[in-house]
Parts: C-alpha cells; structure tokens; sequence
C-alpha cells in the first residue's frame, strides 16, 4: 500500500517529455498509483499507451472533457476554445472510451461546466453527462467529476440516477455543498497539492468525513507553489497537511486515504 494521486494528467506536454522523471520523482516520495486521467480520444490513447509503459505506477482513466463533449458545436457557434487537439463529435469520443473501458480504472473525467459552454449547449452537455454516467455504472466503474459553476446540478443528476462511485475531483465550489456532496453514499472528494494556500480546501479537508477524502494533484496544475509546475509526488505535502489538521499522525492518515481509495476504486493503491 502507499501514496496516491486519483487524478493526474500525465500526458500534458509539460509532464509528458519529463514522464522518466516525473514517476521515478513519484515513486521516490512514496506514490504507488497515479489515476491519469483522459480528456479527449487522442488524450485517452495517450493514456492507455502510457499505462502500458509503467503498469505498476500509471492507471488509465477514459473520459471526455465537459467542453471537449461540445466542443463541435461551441466552435460553429463562434466561440473559441484553445485545445491541442482537434474537435471529435461527442458519440465518435464515447465509442472509443465504450470500447476500451476493460483497460481503464475509471471513467474521468466527465462533467458538467457552466463556465465555458454557453447556456445553450447545457441540455446537450447534460444528456451527454448522463451517457458517461451511465456508461460507468454499467460497467461497475467509478466516475471522475469535472464541474465548474454547475456543481449543484451535477450532484442532482448523480443523485437522480444513483450512481454509485463517484469521486469529485477539485471541487471548488460552497464548501457547504461540498459537505453535503461527502455525506452521500458513494462519493468521495479529492484534495489537491495547493491545500495549503487554498482556504476552500483546508475547510474541505478540516470538515469532512475523514472517509470520504482523496488524494490528487491535477498536475500540471494546481501545485503547493503557485508558478511551480505540479506533479504526483505533492501528493506527499498533502498528506502531512492532513495530519496537522486531523491531530494524527502521517501514518494514521494514510491508512485511512488508502482504505477510501480501495472502498471507491476496488484495488489496493
């Protein structure tokens, strides 16, 4: 058993062309899995050929990006959106994550996000959420949550459905909803690496279930230095934060984020 990070990019160009040395930096801070997860079909197949290069370390997760899902119809509508990779209609995205799925731990990230997407995408981004949703369960896997402004609406339609696994990843809306999110059965939230200098998720990570936290980093993002790419060994920083706010020791802190990441993902990490 060891350290985790449920949600990483590893194929993002910053960390891709360091990969030798982002997972040996990983391995030598105690992190035994890292979830990378999947934007796109082109950054899914990145993943899965990454996993294949380090097994033991790297676990695929196959998503579609909630702007990437419309990304099609947001860019003839006139909007722009910056994405290295070229547009793919969302039924084209899926079927690719449908028949790969054996290979992947999880289905991520998938969401909902009233930022980017204009309103009048909502409807299509939200039936096209639910297939994810759905897709997921049916396979028995969990999902990884992507939402940004739409957070109490992507809670009601996991509710409505009774999704059963269900990890929110860098939830940064009321912390109130955020506490009501880790008392539903079956979903967990995930702390990142700038715990410290974000008082959303030192509140997060004071005031909820001590069995409903996880680990991640969002790398290249979301680091404990602000202009400091991120990467999967912060995982460790998080760790002792936890202990300084729990009154525990690092032991028992990590005892316990391992049992939550096998409760939810059904592995050992």
């Amino acid at each position: 058993m060891g350290l985790f990070d449920v949600h990483a990019h590893l194929t993002d160009k910053r960390l891709f062309a360091r990969e030798a040395e982002v997972l040996a930096a990983a391995r030598s801070a105690g992190v035994t899995t890292i979830i990378s997860n999947g934007l796109n079909p082109s950054d899914n197949a990145a993943v899965l050929e990454l996993q294949s290069r380090a097994p033991d370390l790297v676990k695929a997760a196959f998503g579609l990006y909630p702007v990437d899902a419309v990304l099609p119809e947001m860019l003839a509508m006139g909007e722009t959106y910056v994405r290295d990779a070229a547009p793919v209609p969302s039924s084209e995205a899926v079927a690719w994550v449908r028949d790969h799925l054996d290979d992947a731990v999880a289905v991520g990230e998938i969401g909902l996000d009233h930022y980017w997407v204009p309103e009048a995408l909502w409807a299509q981004q939200e039936l096209g959420f639910r297939d994810r949703v759905s897709l997921a369960m049916e396979a028995d896997k969990p999902v990884i949550v992507h939402t940004r402004k739409a957070e109490q609406r992507a809670m009601e339609i996991l509710i409505e459905m009774g999704a059963p696994k269900v990890n929110w990843h860098c939830y940064s809306s009321k912390v109130k909803l955020g506490l009501r999110i880790g008392n539903l059965e079956g979903h967990y939230l995930s702390i990142p690496a700038n715990a410290r200098r974000a008082q959303n998720f030192t509140m997060l990570l004071q005031k909820l279930p001590r069995n409903k936290v996880l680990l991640e980093t969002d790398c290249p993002y979301l680091g404990p230095d602000k202009d400091v790419v991120n990467e999967p060994k912060n995982v460790a920083g998080t760790v002792d934060y936890a202990a300084e706010l729990w009154g525990c020791g690092i032991g028992e802190v990590q005892a316990q984020l391992e049992e939550n990441f096998e409760r939810l993902f059904g592995f050992i990490p």
